[in-house]
């Protein structure tokens, strides 16, 4: 539940200008021969030895309702700086457990847990 002196800020997009959308039009008009690629170096085999997959990536969030185990909370909580961020610890457990489970086939389960 969230802490009463908790504010939840929410981002609204600003709608794009008149200028901004036909700009954005024209672009999207280019076909890709007619881009002038010549200032940006070609990445070659040794940039992709190196490379990080998604590490740019940012999911987009949504807001749901989830009942876990009230344990499972309470690890998370103590464990994060004074209680805050611990949504995003257990965003990230998870989304490590999806990669583990990924990339070993033979760690699939369809068990449903306790």
């Amino acid at each position: 539940m969230a802490d009463e002196n908790e504010q939840i800020v929410r981002h609204v997009r600003k709608p794009l200008t008149a200028e901004q959308a036909a700009r954005l039009d024209a672009l999207a008009d280019v076909s890709d021969e007619k881009i002038d690629f010549s200032d940006i170096p070609k990445a070659g085999d040794e940039f992709f030895k190196t490379a990080v997959r998604g590490s740019m990536y940012r999911a987009v969030k949504h807001q749901i309702t989830l009942r876990l185990d009230g344990d499972i909370i309470d690890w998370f909580r103590r464990r994060a700086p004074e209680g805050k961020g611990y949504q995003s610890d257990i965003n990230g457990a998870l989304r490590r457990y999806i990669a583990d489970t990924e990339n070993n086939p033979d760690n699939k389960t369809s068990k449903k847990a306790g």
